[in-house]
Order: structure tokens, then C-alpha cells, then sequence
């Protein structure tokens, strides 16, 4: 065991090592016993001590075939997007149209791009951004600093922040929007997430209109729980989708916003404050360059 695994569920731990091999495969040797901890039958939930004998049996893993160094302009992006470095984290203001990690015909992800920069490094994703949304993204530099970064945001003190725009001339005032949401509903051949007052996860989102323009309002919006794509869900559910979003909003007004200069979801994670090892930490991202030109060219009118 290193260092670096201490606290680690044995499950994970052994679908970090055998990363080509299918989950089921894995919990399978796991419910069988070939898998021993101090000589002993373990379960998937146990927890690893760095001075935990693990025993592991050989498992042919299929041979995958390496995506290949990133692109030069990638890394260039990837190693300019970081706004503060410490032995714990790295803290990136993460650009529109970066995806955090590799999949869905991706081949490179942030978290990809940044350990082929630097090999021999551990680099975790401690939460995620969509990829078409900008900001503050952490990343942890070890195992212990990605279990107590996570905690600090799974704590109730915890704060995500977002600079938003939306559609129309927000009438509301500031508001708390308790919605469910699910995502079990498919359209158009992909899953798409909606309110469910039912069998919905809950949800809390706080909304504060922060400027008006023409047709459009800026948002600040704090979040207390993380689900799938839960600002765009809960602004289109109150009337006014986020600008340019063509998943939860009219596909017409999409194209408006791309003709003003806006490509991607007028959405941006300003800031995430955690506690962190006894220490209240408020990690910022600036404002996205786009989305600053855009801002700028509205019409305000109160």
C-alpha cells in the first residue's frame, strides 16, 4: 500500500489498478475472496491503512491502446489555466469547451492533459464542471488532500457560487428553488435531467438577480447540492433558461446568442469555499473573457 491509497475504499482501489477490467469483474473477485486484506476476506466498502497487506490475484486486463501525447495547443491551454498551485491542489479557471476528462469520443481531458504534462504526479479531480460551463475547477495533488478537499465540500458549510445569464428580465426577486431532479427521462436519443417532485434527488438552488440588460438578466446563483446540470434545470423550471443553452431552452434563442458572439452555456463557476483542514478556504475563478465581451455588449436598461 502507499501513502497516497490510505483511506481509499477497497473497491476503488482495485478498479484504479485494474483500469481496463469491467466493474463487475472486479466486485466479482472481490464477493468471491481472491481478493485478501491481512490474509482475510474483505468487503467492497473496506477501508485501506498504508500498512494494510493487499493481496491481489492475477487478472488479465485487455490491452488498451494509449490515446497518444495531447496536442501542444492543448497543454499550452491546460498549464495557462491555472490560477494557484500548493503541495495540496492546483486551482484552474477552466475554459469553455475543455472537458474535465476523456470520454465521449474525447480523447483528452483536462485531468488527462495535466498528468501527460507531468508524469509520475498524482492528479485528482475533486469535482466536476460541465464542459461547456468556465471557472474555478480544484484538482488534488494526493490522496489525503482529495479525501478532505472532498469533505470540505460535502460538508454543509460548503459554498459553489455561479455567475449566470439568463434569458428574459428575471421577475422573481431572490428566491430559493427546491426542485427533485431526475434523470431518468430520454429525449431525442440522450438522457436529459428534469424536476421530479416523486423520485427526484433533492435539490436546492438560490437565485439573485444581480443586473438587467434588454432581454437577459444576470444571476448570481448559489448551489448546496451538486446534481447534474441543476442550474439550467431549475432556471429553465422557473421560466428564464440560461443564455445559449440549447439542451433546456429554445434552440432559437440559441442561435441569437451565437450571433451576438456567445458559443457555449452562459454559465461560469466563480467560486467554491470549503473548509480544509481547519481552514476556511473561498477559491475564486475570474470571469471569462467571453462571457465579459458579451456582458459588455448588452444594453442595460435598469
Amino acid at each position: 500500500m502507499h501513502a497516497d491509497d490510505t483511506g481509499m475504499r477497497l473497491d476503488n482501489f482495485l478498479l484504479r489498478v485494474f483500469k481496463n477490467v469491467p466493474k463487475s469483474r472486479v466486485y466479482k473477485i472481490i464477493r468471491s475472496g481472491e481478493v485478501r486484506v491481512n490474509k482475510g476476506r474483505a468487503k467492497p466498502g473496506t477501508r485501506l491503512a498504508e500498512s494494510d497487506d493487499v493481496r491481489i490475484p492475477p487478472v488479465r486486463q485487455p490491452i488498451k491502446a494509449s490515446p497518444g501525447r495531447p496536442p501542444d495547443a492543448l497543454m499550452h491551454k491546460v498549464r495557462s489555466a491555472i490560477v494557484a498551485e500548493t503541495a495540496d491542489y492546483l486551482l484552474f479557471a477552466k475554459p469553455a469547451g475543455l472537458a474535465v476528462h476523456a470520454g465521449s469520443g474525447l480523447r483528452f481531458g483536462l485531468i488527462e492533459v495535466l498528468r501527460a504534462a507531468r508524469p509520475g504526479e498524482y492528479f485528482e479531480l475533486v469535482h466536476r464542471l460541465d464542459r461547456q460551463t468556465s471557472g474555478c475547477l480544484l484538482i488534488a495533488r494526493s490522496r489525503a488532500a482529495l479525501d478532505d478537499l472532498r469533505a470540505g465540500l460535502n460538508d454543509a458549510a460548503a459554498n459553489k457560487r455561479y455567475v449566470a445569464l439568463v434569458e428574459g428580465r428575471w421577475p422573481h426577486g431572490a428566491i430559493e428553488v427546491d426542485a427533485p431532479l431526475s434523470r431518468d427521462i430520454e429525449r431525442a436519443g440522450e438522457r436529459v435531467v428534469t424536476v421530479d417532485r416523486v423520485g427526484g434527488r433533492a435539490s436546492l438552488s438560490y437565485f439573485r438577480p444581480v443586473a438587467f440588460y434588454r432581454d437577459a438578466t444576470r444571476m448570481d446563483v448559489a448551489i448546496r447540492t451538486g446534481r447534474t446540470h441543476q442550474i439550467r434545470v431549475h432556471a429553465a423550471h422557473c421560466g428564464h433558461p440560461v443564455a445559449a443553452d440549447d439542451k433546456y431552452g429554445p434552440n432559437a434563442r440559441a442561435s441569437v446568442w451565437r450571433e451576438r458572439g456567445l458559443n457555449r452555456l452562459a454559465l461560469h463557476a466563480a467560486s467554491v469555499t470549503l473548509d480544509f483542514r481547519g481552514v476556511r478556504h473561498c477559491f475564486n475563478a475570474p470571469l471569462a473573457d467571453d462571457l465579459v465581451a458579451v456582458i459588455d455588449r448588452l444594453s442595460g436598461v435598469g
